[in-house]
């Protein structure tokens, strides 16, 4: 981290912030709205994100997506794309109850089921926990999981995040009882983790 000392490194600073190796974090637009609502909506993905299964309206999830990205407020929402020319849409990742006093957020990504698998998902990973650190401010970062989501477990373990705990047998799918997988990361773990490079 630098000090800003003129126009032009605010500006690089900016640039920046939001974009990884392989992924672009950005605010977003209305013609995305579709995709993600689409993502939203998808029952397969459902089972892997939330504790059941009932995907909402079409509007509804618009409307989630557009409240929750419209970063006026203590949830804060982008849309994630590729670095591609042309970019392509891949995801949402939000930070979610940014209190001040506290400094602390949850943190939630979706992709689109077609983009799992590629490296999009812990790129974003690492680029919304270097926001929140370095422009937020926040303190604590967390997240839940479902134990069979190993691929989200590993791009938040690359990303810095341990497992703290577990709310156990708190999610039910096809009759079957799951533990709910608590992680986080602190600010000061970030810190060690990027001035030793990981």
């Amino acid at each position: 981290m630098s000090e800003l000392t003129d126009v032009s490194g605010a500006f690089g600073y900016g640039d920046s912030i939001l974009v990884g190796e392989r992924v672009r974090l950005r605010g977003v637009r209305d013609d995305d709205l579709p995709a993600l609502a689409k993502w939203e909506m998808d029952p397969g993905r459902l089972a892997t994100q939330s504790h059941w299964v009932a995907p909402s309206s079409e509007a509804a999830a618009k409307e989630r997506i557009a409240k929750w990205s419209a970063n006026d407020k203590d949830d804060l929402g982008f849309a994630v794309e590729t670095l591609d020319d042309p970019p392509m849409l891949v995801g949402h990742v939000g930070l979610w109850g940014a209190i001040p006093k506290d400094r602390c957020a949850t943190l939630g990504i979706a992709l689109g089921r077609e983009y799992i698998g590629r490296g999009y998902g812990s790129d974003a990973m690492r680029v919304i926990v270097d926001y929140a650190f370095r422009e937020l401010g926040l303190h604590r970062l967390q997240l839940s999981v479902a134990p069979f989501n190993q691929a989200g477990i590993r791009a938040y373990e690359k990303a810095g995040f341990v497992e703290e705990g577990r709310h156990r047998e708190s999610v039910l799918h096809d009759g079957r009882w799951y533990d709910d997988v608590l992680m986080s990361i602190l600010d000061h773990e970030w810190a060690a983790r990027r001035s030793s490079g990981r």
